[in-house]
């Protein structure tokens, strides 16, 4: 399995900031062939606590907590590698829709997001905001796309 970067978390100790755990990420699942996902970090509530972590489990469709926050780590494999057949015009096997507001960043490789009506190419560098909608991921290269995604707790 692919390693995720590793995490620095910062906290204060004795009145001074400091760096209070960096290690790898320990939480990555390979939930199928090549999608790996670890869910980083999470809010319960906001205005967030800056005392409290709660560790979550990997999940392929996370819960995000009323009024709170997951920061997950994504890398997705090629359509071929996960045995994804998309037909264009036809449904696409992956479609879900989420009830939050998401901020998503392509670190590398590319992906297609693809809507009820339309579709588009991501890149390194290019920002999703996904507003609760029907959608999916299509990966039609021959290498993993790794994408950072902040989900928020949102009202329709």
């Amino acid at each position: 399995m692919k390693t995720i970067p590793r995490r620095i978390l910062t906290g204060i100790k004795d009145g001074k900031s400091t760096i209070v755990e960096d290690r790898q990420v320990e939480n990555a699942v390979e939930h199928f062939p090549g999608l790996i996902i670890s869910d980083v970090w999470n809010t319960q509530k906001t205005p967030a606590s800056l005392a409290i972590e709660t560790r979550i489990p990997n999940t392929g469709f996370p819960q995000t907590p009323k009024n709170g926050t997951y920061f997950r780590y994504v890398v997705v494999p090629p359509d071929k590698d996960l045995g994804i057949d998309f037909k264009p015009g036809k449904p696409h096997p992956m479609m879900h829709q989420t009830s939050t507001l998401d901020y998503i960043i392509i670190l590398s490789g590319e992906l297609y997001l693809i809507m009820e009506e339309g579709e588009t190419l991501l890149r390194p560098g290019d920002i999703v905001i996904q507003r609760g909608t029907n959608h999916a991921w299509s990966n039609r290269s021959d290498e993993p796309c790794i994408q950072l995604a902040v989900l928020i707790d949102a009202e329709s």
